[in-house]
């Protein structure tokens, strides 16, 4: 008589991704989009941060890419803020969804446009072209931020006017938001720039650095000081190299979660 063992079926390996409902989706113009997703009672970030998010597939692995979470981490949703690709493996489909479809959110934010990342002073530049706006959304809603520093000052730089998303929020909305509006009123300064159309602040902002406007028009004086600016950089991989460039150049230090430093960047989106 032969015994038959049973073999035990390994139980599924667990999803790395929350299954998120749809809420909201604002088309901005034809390019650019913001979406809301409901959040995961146990999904933890920090301000700052991104996570990969994405689309299920048929039969295969799903379709993800990295994405800074434009909420600030005691939101109750997740805000996300997109550019649209017609021909984009993701994006091509993402810019379709709908309220009450699903989207995959990772559940490992991580990156280093956090404020651990830096060491204290006196001004925070939050300086973003294009979608690289999407995270100073989630650190200009950070109490932190205004307990850290005495003057905030965001940055848009954009090819066209119409492409300056979340004017409106910065120029008066979030002095309205119930935890840090009357902040945001006193500390917070916002610096769009557009590139190819006339506009009061116009050109790159790498290039009204080199100048000196930006310091001028913000009254500063010019140059950035490592002894009191900040600096965070997010958007075209152009902008963030030549801007970290200009900022060692005035003796700044590139930080990181390990070692805070004068100013930061996401590596994950540099390569």
């Amino acid at each position: 008589m032969t015994d038959t063992l049973a073999v035990a079926e390994k139980p599924a390996k667990p999803s790395p991704y929350h299954e998120a409902e749809v809420l909201w989706v604002k088309h901005w113009t034809d390019q650019l989009f913001s979406f809301g997703l409901s959040r995961a009672e146990d999904f933890r970030f920090r301000s700052g941060e991104f996570v990969m998010i994405g689309l299920p597939t048929e039969g295969g692995k799903p379709l993800v890419r990295a994405y800074s979470v434009a909420s600030p981490f005691w939101a109750e949703e997740l805000e996300f803020f997109s550019i649209k690709v017609a021909d984009g493996p993701l994006t091509s489909r993402l810019q379709k969804i709908q309220p009450g479809d699903t989207v995959l959110v990772g559940k490992k934010p991580t990156g280093t446009l956090v404020l651990d990342a830096l060491t204290g002073g006196e001004r925070l530049h939050l300086i973003g072209t294009g979608t690289g706006l999407a995270p100073w959304l989630s650190v200009a809603r950070e109490p932190e931020t205004y307990s850290r520093f005495g003057r905030v000052i965001v940055t848009h730089t954009v090819r066209k006017a119409e492409d300056l998303a979340y004017r409106a929020f910065f120029e008066g909305g979030i002095h309205e938001d119930p935890l840090i509006g009357d902040e945001a009123r006193a500390q917070l300064t916002y610096y769009p720039t557009v590139t190819r159309e006339p506009f009061h602040n116009a050109g790159r902002i790498t290039d009204r650095i080199r100048s000196g406007d930006y310091f001028r028009d913000l009254g500063l004086e010019e140059g950035f000081d490592p002894a009191k600016d900040r600096v965070m950089l997010c958007g075209s991989m152009a902008m963030i190299k030549e801007t970290a460039e200009l900022l060692e150049g005035y003796g700044m230090r590139e930080g990181s979660n390990a070692e805070p430093g004068d100013f930061v960047l996401e590596r994950a989106f540099v390569g």
